[in-house]
């Protein structure tokens, strides 16, 4: 079983004086190349006029205070990914609080997709930064575009893949030839609630990382939500494209 997790904009400084990134040790080493050519890009970027920075990377005014994070990003110090992104979907799923066992257990089953890294395990050490998926880069298409040959030839191309990202970042990968679970929040009444989505999607991933047997069906993820105490509702989607698995709020 593979877990994917959207990454969050709200991230967390690692510590001064930790080691910087090291590109060669991140997971999926096969993706340094384009991970380097985007840290290139986003510094000449930030280090340009800022509002042709701002508008690239879709922030505001107020939000300038965001680009000095990406004009020395090799530099920078690094942490845990799992411990700098620190977003809902990380709140929820609280791995700092699992057992030595079940980090271990994340650490070789969960990949966070990111518009800078391509995809990054917990364990990999990374700066913090700001690039979104929908940002757009001075002579480049879009990111998703961008890193989906890439992504294609790195990941597994068989298992059960959970997918806990959003639309821009699930753009990048889409698995074929794989059983894939998307996972979201709905009412009872059948109306999405996007804003309990990323809360719902950590609370599944802690969920399946802390079962005790490994999911390896679209129904095992289901009754693993369901033995929890939640309801779940799973469907096929279109095409065969795999199972849409909502999480019916109470």
């Amino acid at each position: 079983m593979l877990i994917l997790l959207a990454p969050s904009e709200g991230k967390a400084a690692p510590p001064a004086g930790s080691a910087a990134v090291d590109l060669g040790a991140l997971s999926h080493p096969g993706l340094t190349a384009q991970r380097l050519e985007l840290i290139k890009r986003l510094t000449k970027l930030t280090a340009g006029p800022q509002a042709a920075a701002l508008a690239a990377l879709k922030l505001s005014a107020g939000q300038a205070a965001e680009l000095e994070r990406n004009r020395n990003l090799l530099a920078a110090p690094a942490a845990p990914a799992a411990q700098v992104y620190t977003g809902v979907l990380y709140q929820h799923l609280d791995l700092a609080s699992l057992s030595a066992e079940v980090r271990r257990r994340a650490a070789q089953r969960v990949l966070i997709a990111s518009a800078l890294w391509g995809v990054v395990a917990p364990d990999d050490a990374i700066p913090a930064y700001r690039l979104s998926m929908g940002a757009r880069l001075p002579g480049m298409k879009g990111l998703a575009a961008w890193w989906r040959t890439a992504l294609e030839a790195a990941l597994p191309p068989d298992g059960l893949v959970v997918d806990l990202r959003s639309g821009a970042y699930a753009a990048a990968w889409r698995p074929a030839g794989i059983e894939l679970v998307e996972v979201g929040a709905r009412t009872p009444q059948g109306k999405v609630i996007s804003h309990m989505a990323k809360a719902t999607r950590g609370a599944v991933a802690r969920l399946l990382l802390q079962a005790g047997r490994t999911p390896r069906s679209a129904q095992d993820v289901a009754a693993c939500v369901e033995a929890a105490g939640h309801t779940a509702d799973l469907r096929p989607l279109p095409n065969d494209r795999g199972w849409a698995l909502d999480v019916i709020a109470g």
